[in-house]
């Protein structure tokens, strides 16, 4: 196909092009951005279509894959990374909300509940607790960072259930209402 019969051809989709574009982005100025880089990729790759096949699939397969690439990057643009030594955590600020727990609860109570729970999840549990991060605490058990995960989760769970299990539900809520 000659470049000149490709850009006609090319030159017939533009609308088509446009509302897809606009359809994807939902942004009249990227809309007008991805079509641009559309065209000038498929410029530049005309030697790769295909004589005899559907020229607008292939457009619009460019256009498509163009937005997910940029969407993604997008997305990895806007992610946090937490570079810190591992050592702070990460949410702690000048605000600090007391917990009032050692007052609801006694903490002999809470210690013996924990101290009942299977070695498994109390150790990632205990560990979270003293302040080590998630993949601290990885490394230290030699165990994958959603396995520890996992574990501190049930354990959370299995204290939530005993407490409430010991505890009427209408005289738990007294005691923080109370303190």
């Amino acid at each position: 196909m000659s470049t000149i019969e490709f850009t006609s051809r090319f030159d017939e989709m533009t609308s088509l092009l446009n509302a897809f574009a606009y359809n994807l982005t939902k942004n009249v100025e990227d809309a007008k951005d991805l079509y641009q880089e559309t065209a000038f990729r498929a410029i530049t790759n005309k030697d790769k279509f295909r004589p005899g096949t559907n020229l607008k699939a292939w457009l619009f397969t460019i256009m498509k894959n163009i937005f997910i690439n940029n969407y993604r990057k997008k997305v990895k643009a806007n992610t946090i990374m937490d570079s810190t030594d591992n050592m702070f955590y990460i949410n702690s600020g000048s605000a600090v909300i007391s917990n009032g727990a050692e007052s609801n609860i006694m903490m002999q109570e809470l210690d013996d509940m924990v101290g009942n729970l299977d070695d498994s999840i109390k150790i990632p549990f205990m560990m979270h607790y003293k302040g080590f991060k998630y993949q601290e605490i990885a490394d230290e058990l030699d165990l994958p960072l959603g396995t520890i995960k996992s574990r501190i989760f049930f354990a959370r769970k299995e204290l939530k259930n005993l407490i409430n299990s010991r505890y009427d539900v209408a005289d738990f809520k007294m005691r923080l209402k109370r303190s």
